[in-house]
This record gives C-alpha cells, structure tokens and sequence, in this order.
C-alpha cells in the first residue's frame, strides 16, 4: 500500500504557502498542521490547503501532531532551533529554505546534529526543475561541450538570497565535484544589516577537484542579463567547454552553442507552480526508497554552503580559503568588520532601488 506522510509547515509567507499548496496538491502528502506568528496568514493559507490545524507555536505544534516532514520557510536566522525542533518532534525529512545557515558555525552545528539524529533533510534550490534548467544539465551531461573546464554565475540580487542557487546549479552542471579552495572580494555594506544579510556585492572563484574553475558575480556590481526583464530573474548560469558553451537564464529561457550541434536556444522562466510539485514529490521517492537521493539533499546543498561561506571569509581575510572547512566562524561579523565604508558601485542604473546604502 502506497503511504501517506503528513506534513506540519511553519510560515505562511510566501514560500511557505508555496511549499505547503504543492504538499496539498499531492495525494502522498496531508497537511495535518500549519504555523505563523500572524494568525491572519494562517486563516487565510488555511482553507486552499484543506484547514490543517493552527498554530502561532511552532513547538508546541510539532510536538503534538508529530508529522513525518516538518518543513520550515522563515527568515534565515531562523535555522539551527528549527532543526533542532524537527529532529525532537520525530521527523523522518526536515524541508527548509535556503541558505542553510548565516554562519559556517552555525552551518556545522545543523550539519552535525543531522548527522547524529539519522534524518534526511532537503534545502529548497528547485529551480532546477524548470525545463531550460533540466536543457542545460542535458547538453552538459551529453558530452557535446567537450571538456568542460568553467562554471559561472551571475545574479544582481544580493548573496543571502541568489548566491546558494548560483552555486547549487553550477555543481549540479558539475556532477557535484567537491571544491578545493576558492577566493573572493567584497564590497558595499549595506545588505549586511538585512535580515538575509550580506555584502552589497561578492565576486569569487572557485576551484574544484576536478580542475574546473567556478565564477560566481552575486550582487550590485554583476552584470546586466538584458535578455531577462525581471530584475530578480536577471540570473545567467552556464557551463563553458572546449567544443562549446551552455547556458540557463532564470527568466529567459536557454541557450548554446556546441561544435556538434551549432546554435540552440529554446525558452523557460521560473514559476514555482511547475518547479514545486517535482520538488515535493521527491521527497515522497526518498521516503519511500532511501536509493532514490533527493537532488535537493543536504548533502549537495552543503556543499554549497561551504563554498558561499568560503567565498565570504576569503572576502573578509583575503587570500585563498581551502576545504572542507574544518571550523566554524561568523563569516557575517568578518564582513561587517572588514568591508569598506565605501558606497558599492552600481552595473545598472535600477539596481539602486535596492542597494541605495
């Protein structure tokens, strides 16, 4: 008999009705309990989701109702006692919001405790179930750019928010080959005192073990993606080899073009009423069969993680960083001792909407 997992999603923004509208939708998923500090998003995310009971106590919630997947989608300072409370209340998988963490001390702690109790857990990179993402990692994984030896993204929305997506995709298009070391810069301070907090503007490498080397452009200075109308779909993510390149454009389809089949383009945008019910449903997969790794495990995300927060300590001490990390730090207090003063300089006359600091 096919089983039925409940579900017990905390935050009712956004993403949280995003996550907990995909689990209705699916028949192997039941919504049993919903949390928010604001008891109006929750009678209002209530009656789409099949008015699962309420609460404004998350832990009182999740200890009542003990629910197989205990997903949270809260603001990232909000990590480690979320973790913490879905490992006491008896989950089999932990869904949760990008990035893992604001520090790697923090980042550690959440990995270790994981690791200790024997749950999995899924961190929400699903863009890559968009069709132009699924052409990319296609082309890549056909051979038909030959060696591939560069990785890249860029993104004008700031790090805490677009970084772990730049990263994630660009390891999946390098079938998630650890990293050795990587360096960055830094620059602008004024998203450090937001609440998904980093500098105005990152720019780094990466080098993999593999001998592939990463670029990654997050923030105020990255370039413009003209094709992409949409600030925060300006996002271009891509593979380069030695018989051609490929590339996804969150908001503006794919394109490539290879020594074996010359100039392909086709279309795709983000929308997270198609990206979300694949995502969810892998979850039930690796429930069901722990060979069925979701793609979004803690595992590829971690090492993620550990390049993005890497990147920001190469940025606040200089130099090279090497991997794995071996200790904990607060990468963000680094950056707010060691950024400049100095206002960020801007690529695009519209990006100072959000970075006017």
């Amino acid at each position: 008999m096919t089983r039925t997992y409940t579900v017990v999603v905390v935050g009712m923004g956004k993403r949280g009705v995003h996550h907990a509208t995909a689990f209705h939708a699916n028949p192997r998923f039941k919504v049993i309990g919903i949390c928010d500090i604001d008891p109006k998003r929750l009678d209002d995310a209530a009656p789409k989701i099949g008015n699962p009971e309420k609460s404004t106590d998350a832990a009182a919630l999740a200890r009542k109702l003990r629910p197989d997947i205990f997903c949270f989608c809260t603001l990232p300072n909000l990590r480690l006692p979320f973790i913490q409370l879905g490992i006491e209340c008896g989950a089999k998988l932990i869904a949760f919001e990008k990035p893992i963490a604001m520090t790697s001390a923090e980042g550690l702690q959440i990995k270790q405790a994981l690791e200790v109790a024997g749950i999995k857990a899924v961190v929400s990179h699903q863009h890559r179930y968009g069709e132009h993402y699924k052409k990319v990692k296609e082309i890549v994984a056909s051979g038909a750019l030959g060696r591939v030896h560069t990785v890249y993204g860029t993104a004008t929305g700031w790090a805490a928010h677009m970084l772990s997506h730049l990263i994630d995709y660009t390891c999946w298009f390098n079938n998630y080959q650890p990293a050795e070391w990587v360096m960055a810069q830094a620059a602008g301070r004024g998203k450090l005192a937001d609440a998904h907090a980093s500098p105005d503007y990152i720019a780094g490498v990466v080098h993999f073990k593999n001998g592939v080397r990463g670029i990654y452009d997050c923030g105020a200075g990255a370039p413009d993606v003209p094709e992409v109308g949409y600030w925060w779909r300006k996002c271009r993510i891509g593979a380069q080899g030695s018989e051609g390149f490929a590339e996804v454009l969150t908001g503006g389809g794919w394109r490539a073009v290879t020594g074996r089949h010359g100039l392909q383009s086709g279309p795709g945008g983000m929308d997270y009423n198609y990206d979300m019910p694949p995502y969810v449903q892998q979850m039930a997969d690796w429930l069901d069969d722990d060979r069925a790794v979701h793609p979004c495990c803690f595992a590829h995300a971690w090492m993620g993680f550990e390049i993005m927060a890497a990147l920001y300590r190469s940025a606040a001490q200089g130099g090279q960083i090497a991997l794995p990390l071996t200790e904990g730090a607060d990468e963000i207090a680094l950056l707010k001792s060691k950024v400049p003063e100095r206002k960020v300089l801007l690529t695009l006359a519209e990006s100072a909407k959000e970075y006017p600091a």
